[in-house]
């Protein structure tokens, strides 16, 4: 028989699921390759290694943008090396593969995500919605006639959707996620500090402090960097209220987002979410009091479900074992 794998092609990470299994592999979707020969050199975790660190003779890419494929070519490679990894030596029939989509792709971008998966691999390649992904990972009765919403914020893209009968009602995508978070820190230490940080130095320190509301107790850390102004190594300490402010604008995309599928969901539905209150999934909503700012500003409760980064990669896998009945909420054959 096929195995029936689930990927989570995120900007940042892919996971992939395997039935009877669960998530077997987490790694980030970056790929490092030779500028002379265009040959990939390495992917995921070894890739994300060489980043800030590469030479001249290798460059290291993020395929994904947003969401979406940025570059075809790679993005096959990728997925070529995550699905030979997890099906293992025996390799006779090709793998059902079901993939996740941001809710607002376009046709095109969702035939491109399935053509690679096809051209990496897959036997059949199913595409099923983050939103909806994300509320089956999370085990909210989707199959329901009642409202439930859900927040994933991922890399590239955050995702808000209302579910109810097993597809969405109503939905918004905005290309805000934690990458944004790691670029508007950067860019904030840059202006206040005058020095300069990577990519990986931003997300360390998002992790570490980060904090979408001021906590009572700020949390604090040693960052070094490159002085923008004489050009020499640095280390500064900086707090997690200033992290907070220099958030202001990505958080204030997700509330916005929010609010506008709150502002737009059937006042039946509405009734609902007020009674069982909002979901949050993805890497993003790890983010320290991220909950509490959206409860704020809404005024509905907002919880992070359980294992928040894994919530789309489990609920793909799970949306290929019940293919049948989910079969009017996903793409697939329907693309040709």
């Amino acid at each position: 028989m096929a195995r029936k794998i689930g990927i989570d092609l995120g900007t940042a990470n892919v996971l992939v699921y395997v039935k009877g299994r669960g998530i077997v592999l987490s790694e980030p979707s970056v790929v490092a390759l030779s500028t002379k020969t265009y040959r990939v050199r390495a992917v995921g975790a070894d890739a994300l290694a060489m980043v800030g660190r590469e030479p001249e003779s290798i460059e290291v890419v993020r395929p994904m943008r947003n969401g979406v494929i940025a570059d075809y070519d790679i993005t096959e490679a990728m997925l070529r090396y995550f699905i030979n990894k997890t099906r293992g030596p025996l390799r006779f029939s090709k793998p059902e593969v079901m993939i996740c989509i941001p809710a607002g792709v376009t046709t095109v971008e969702m035939r491109a995500v399935r053509t690679a998966a096809e051209a990496a691999g897959a036997g059949r390649a199913y595409l099923i919605r983050e939103p909806l992904a994300a509320a089956i990972g999370a085990n909210i009765p989707i199959a329901q006639p009642s409202g439930n919403l859900i927040i994933d914020i991922g890399g590239g893209t955050t995702e808000v959707a209302v579910i109810s009968l097993n597809d969405i009602v109503v939905s918004t995508s905005v290309r805000v996620g934690g990458n944004k978070f790691d670029e508007a820190i950067a860019a904030y230490i840059k202006r206040k500090y005058n020095v300069l940080i990577g990519e990986r130095t931003a997300e360390s320190i998002k992790i570490e402090i980060g904090s979408a509301l001021p906590l009572s107790r700020p949390l604090t850390m040693q960052v070094r960097g490159r002085d923008q102004v004489a050009g020499l190594p640095r280390t500064i300490e900086i707090n997690s209220n200033e992290i907070t402010e220099a958030l202001q604008e990505p958080l204030e995309a997700v509330v916005n987002a929010t609010r506008v599928v709150l502002a737009e969901t059937p006042p039946e539905l509405s009734s609902d979410i007020i009674d069982k209150g909002m979901i949050m999934t993805g890497g993003g909503s790890m983010l320290r009091r991220i909950n509490e700012l959206l409860t704020e500003v809404t005024g509905v409760p907002c919880y992070v479900a359980d294992q928040p980064a894994n919530c789309v990669a489990i609920g793909t896998g799970l949306a290929l074992e019940y293919r049948d009945i989910l079969h009017d909420s996903l793409s697939g054959d329907d693309l040709n």
